[in-house]
């Protein structure tokens, strides 16, 4: 949840200032994020998780630094839709400061993908950190993490098969809820998965 939110708000602030002002700045906002996207995610969180001290904090700050460009690619790409309807450019014409035209009217009507991408992120999220923890670059013991639970049980599969299987199969039920709660909210919020009524003759 924590590297979630922190990716959320980083790449919505990026996306939005990125997507409404354009120009140079755009570019050099998006040129940044492609810097973070040229990696590949799950090798930029290994290299990271290895420089850092092992451990939650610097887990959650290698799983960041890897999701937030995500988030303000989907950002920038919504808000420059925005920007172009004419309701915007009223705000303008109106004379509203570029904050409260961002807050009031840009932000809400871009932001609809991003509690979808949110709820699914947790359980990409939740499968990263436990391969990682299942590497050793993850808490480490007396802490309770399910990949490193998983990771110590496997010189006691044959006699303890138990200690391995019930943090295992709670990592792929938390994921897999997660994913279809994205699937529910994107069925629900997306005007084009909405079912049309039927009519009757």
């Amino acid at each position: 949840m924590a590297v979630v939110t922190i990716s959320l708000v980083a790449g919505t602030a990026i996306g939005v200032v990125a997507g409404y002002f354009g120009g140079w700045f755009d570019e050099l906002l998006m040129r940044l994020t492609d810097v973070f996207l040229a990696v590949p995610a799950l090798l930029l969180a290994l290299a990271l998780a290895t420089v850092l001290a092992p451990g939650p904090v610097g887990l959650t700050v290698a799983l960041t630094v890897t999701w937030w460009p995500w988030y303000a690619r989907l950002v920038r790409g919504e808000t420059a839709s925005v920007v172009g309807r004419p309701y915007i450019e009223a705000c303008r014409a109106l004379g509203l400061g570029h904050r409260r035209t961002l807050v009031r009217h840009v932000l809400p009507n871009a932001s609809t993908p991003l509690l979808v991408q949110a709820s699914t992120d947790v359980g990409g999220v939740l499968l990263v950190a436990s391969g990682l923890s299942f590497l050793g670059l993850g808490p480490q013991p007396p802490t309770p993490d399910w990949g490193l639970m998983v990771e110590q049980s496997q010189n006691y599969f044959t006699t303890q098969w138990w200690i391995g299987t019930f943090p295992g199969l709670a990592i792929m039920l938390v994921a897999g809820v997660c994913f279809l709660i994205g699937d529910v909210l994107r069925d629900r919020l997306d005007p084009r998965h909405v079912p049309r009524p039927t009519q009757r003759a």
